[in-house]
């Protein structure tokens, strides 16, 4: 880049404009829930227009089609804002600048800024065109008394008529609002108000608002009286954490809730980027499309006339050889572009899937008590398992309603299987364990057990032994009173066998144990506890905290593409009739249960360490690293997810410290206390009143607060999102529906079961429907994007902040992550921890930082960006 002449009237300031043009291949676009045919008919329309939508050339922007001003951070006018200069236009096409990025194209431009304007700080562009286009940076080289200066953007840009005010882009400085220079006070106060917008009308697609609403917009009462649901949030019975706002119209028949339609209203710099938006056409939108899920339906239970899997063998072998399909099938599907890719066909096998880690290497390790027990730690839901803190076990569900839910597992069911220990001393000496799943799903049980599927509420008691590894002790199967709730429940307890149909039964109540923690793992751990908490806090910051606030410097990398995810989910996920009510137990009960579940949540509680200590599983030890001792030493989980917190914690402190010098600068932060306002009393408002919120007053708060919030969007998220193809991907494994009772001695199901145990099981847990949907949608989730951000990394590079010690910090939070990666490989090294690989040999590799593009069952990515 060459320099310029300044000094007076005639000065040019010389820059370089990045930017891209926009992607016809917009997931926005191709998520529109359309009817039969809609969507791979707009994928298809897609394609074939890219001619006629994308912008032909880069030099279609020259002339006078994008106008920027600069304005000054050191010099104001009469009214006390920046100077503002002459607009300039770009210029000619950089076709040889090194750091260009894909799809991207560089433009210089020249503005006339004579010395008494200063130095600039942020600038106003317009665009005169139709299209939009995705605007990257703008650099000014050797400002006079500054040098470079750099403006990240990272934000679509419309044409100018769509916005009422101007664009405005900041320098990658960084400012706490009492530190801002004078003349940019006004611009950083304008911009927030921009993006908080008045609360009212219906949001266009050019729209930068962000603003809350209530979960009202999964059902469609309109469409059938059986697709109503009620309104999550905003009231004490179904409380929830807020979504953003749309404003769409509410439904005829229920003015409570929005109406749906084709695609979601984001705040347009919320949509997934350039590669994403490929790898979604591809990897995910032929899964979560309504017409492709159907079609298979369609060709198992009517074409192929064989809706069930009637062996082991049968499920082993859509990943070995595919479910074949008949010519006319082939014919019929062939002819969509997308084929090839979505069905992996190769002509004779179309539906075949990968095969899952947990049966890479032993088929059938997964029915040991040994593994069933170890994916409690390991598993693709890890952090539920608590010590029992008495016993017999008690419930917290209301006796006035629902009678004694107590435990009616005894020491004498235990005993015979703890090695001569007593009840008293496994209890006394921390070694007794328990995964229950009956308070959740208990005041459901009725309703779940009146439609097809068939459930029990769940306790399983586990065993710490010599060798590190838990040990199953007994299952207990609960049912309501056929008299009425207040009798209590019907409880069975089931013991551990090897042998004959017993060994059978007992597969079976693990069976149903595992489909409760299947639907509590994606409805609670996965879609409430990651996705839906996390959105009020994006919304909050993009309301209050201004793109030059350091927090929202900090956290703007972990908050990537999560509105468009929990957008789409809302759209074909999580909705009335969708995938998950479709293909899980807990069927069109589903989100309302997770609204149940969130009267629980605490914020606080979500951090690493208060959650092994609330559960038992750790006491405090400041002797030991971290500050606490593992009960169970060998849990992978929370072993290698301690390295991870610390990691993060140390690299919060130092860059929190950096920005507050004292606590005092905490409270005066008028920014930081109406972003965390907001957030208790409106984002997570239902919730408000709970005393365990932080006040906000003390650097100590924002750490912990700052720490939770990046632990909960990467490595919480990454925990239970990434391994649920490599664990899930097998039905056997990781059922998601039941639909048969436990067969009592004497009937019928209990000889064929005698007869046939693979049968009787595949007929009790996930039917092949089910499960190919299951396997395609949980396939998706579990792959990485070719162009992930993980955790350590930045998409700006290193043009994020202009403060070096920040950036020094930075850097060193990768290298630390990059040493824990080798650690943790090493730790899977060592054959004395045997719950780090288990009875199927499958290495704990979920809280690896790092990964590459795919289905790799490891790496942290910054954000929930699936």
């Amino acid at each position: 880049m060459t320099s310029f002449l300044f000094g007076g009237k005639g000065s040019k300031l010389k820059g370089t404009v990045i930017l891209m043009q926009k992607n016809v291949l917009d997931i926005n676009e191709l998520t529109k829930v359309q009817s039969p045919g809609g969507l791979i008919g707009s994928a298809i329309g897609a394609i074939g227009s890219i001619t006629g939508s994308i912008i032909d050339t880069a030099t279609s922007f020259l002339g006078r089609s994008v106008a920027i001003k600069l304005i000054s951070g050191t010099s104001a006018d009469a009214s006390g804002k920046g100077k503002v200069s002459k607009e300039a236009f770009l210029e000619g096409l950089l076709t040889s600048l090194p750091t260009l990025g894909d799809k991207q194209s560089a433009f210089s431009i020249h503005f006339d800024w004579d010395s008494n304007m200063g130095i600039p700080g942020a600038f106003y562009i317009d665009n005169f065109m139709q299209g939009e286009f995705f605007l990257v940076s703008l650099t000014l080289d050797d400002v006079p008394n500054h040098g470079s200066i750099k403006f990240v953007c990272n934000s679509w840009v419309y044409n100018s008529k769509k916005y009422k005010t101007d664009r405005i882009f900041f320098a990658n400085k960084t400012y706490l609002p009492s530190d801002t220079p004078a003349p940019l006070v006004y611009y950083r106060q304008e911009e927030l108000k921009t993006l908080r917008g008045d609360g009212t009308g219906e949001r266009k697609e050019w729209d930068r608002i962000y603003d809350y609403d209530v979960y009202n917009d999964l059902g469609e009462p309109d469409k059938k009286a059986t697709l109503a649901r009620p309104v999550l949030g905003g009231s004490s019975t179904f409380p929830y954490p807020r979504r953003g706002r749309t404003g769409r119209k509410p439904t005829r028949k229920d003015p409570k809730s929005e109406s749906r339609s084709d695609s979601v209203y984001l705040p347009r710099d919320e949509s997934f980027g350039h590669v994403k938006s490929s790898d979604f056409l591809i990897y995910i939108l032929k899964s979560a499309s309504q017409n492709i899920v159907p079609q298979l339906r369609s060709i198992v239970t009517l074409q192929l006339n064989n809706p069930e899997f009637n062996t082991f063998e049968d499920v082993r072998s859509l990943y070995d050889g595919g479910i074949k399909l008949p010519t006319d099938i082939l014919s019929e599907l062939s002819p969509i572009p997308l084929f090839k890719e979505l069905f992996r066909s190769d002509g004779e096998s179309a539906l075949k899937f990968p095969p899952p880690k947990v049966v890479q290497v032993d088929h059938s390790a997964w029915i040991t008590d040994e593994e069933f027990a170890r994916e409690m730690i390991a598993g693709v839901n890890p952090h539920i398992i608590k010590k029992v803190q008495s016993f017999p076990i008690k419930s917290n569900l209301d006796t006035q309603l629902y009678g004694d839910n107590s435990s009616t597992i005894t020491k004498e069911h235990l005993e015979p299987n703890l090695g001569g220990v007593t009840v008293e001393g496994a209890y006394e000496a921390n070694r007794l364990f328990v995964l229950d799943h009956h308070d959740p799903i208990y005041p459901y049980l009725r309703k779940i057990n009146a439609t097809d599927t068939k459930a029990y509420a769940t306790r399983t008691v586990l065993f710490l032994q010599d060798n590190g590894t838990l040990k199953p002790l007994a299952i207990e199967l609960s049912t309501p009173h056929p008299d009425g709730d207040s009798f209590g429940p019907v409880s069975k307890v089931y013991l551990p066998a090897s042998e004959g149909v017993d060994a059978s039964i007992w597969l079976l109540a693990k069976a149903f144990v595992v489909v409760n923690d299947s639907c509590y793992h994606q409805l609670v751990s996965h879609w409430l506890n990651t996705h839906a908490v996390v959105e009020p806090f994006i919304i909050a910051t993009n309301r209050h905290l201004s793109a030059v606030h350091p927090i929202h410097k900090l956290l703007l990398p972990h908050y990537r593409d999560t509105m468009n995810i929990n957008a789409l989910a809302r759209n074909v996920l999580v909705n009335a009739e969708g995938i998950i009510e479709s293909t899980f137990l807990w069927g069109n009960y589903a989100m309302e249960m997770s609204a149940v579940a969130y009267k629980d949540w605490v914020f606080t509680d979500q951090g690493l360490p208060n959650d092994l200590i609330k559960r038992g599983v750790a006491v405090e030890d400041p002797s030991s690293p971290y500050g606490l001792r593992l009960l169970i030493e060998d849990y992978p989980y929370a072993s290698d997810g301690l390295e991870i917190w610390a990691a993060i914690k140390a690299w919060v402190e130092e860059y929190v410290n950096f920005y507050y010098k004292s606590d005092g600068a905490i409270a005066q932060d008028a920014e930081l206390q109406a972003f965390w306002k907001e957030l208790v009393e409106v984002g997570h408002g239902d919730l408000k009143n709970a005393t365990w919120w932080f006040k906000m007053q003390t650097r100590n708060e924002l750490i912990e607060a700052c720490t939770i919030l990046i632990w909960i969007a990467s490595a919480l998220h990454a925990a239970v999102n990434f391994g649920q193809y490599p664990y899930g991907g097998y039905i056997l494994n990781r059922p998601t529906k039941s639909r048969r009772f436990m067969p009592e001695k004497g009937t019928s199901e209990y000889d064929d079961l005698a007869k046939n145990y693979e049968k009787a099981y595949l007929r009790t847990i996930t039917p092949k429907n089910d499960t190919l949907t299951d396997l395609t949608i949980i396939e998706v989730l579990s792959r990485h994007a070719s162009d992930e951000q993980y955790l350590g990394e930045r998409s700006e590079g290193d043009d994020w902040t202009s403060d070096s010690l920040p950036k020094e910090a930075f850097k060193r939070f990768g290298k630390k992550l990059a040493e824990i990666e080798a650690k943790l490989t090493q730790r899977n090294n060592d054959e004395s921890l045997r719950n780090r690989y288990g009875p199927v040999k499958m290495p704990y590799t979920l809280l690896y930082p790092s990964s590459e593009e795919g289905l790799t069952c490891r790496g942290i990515p910054n954000s929930i960006s699936i």
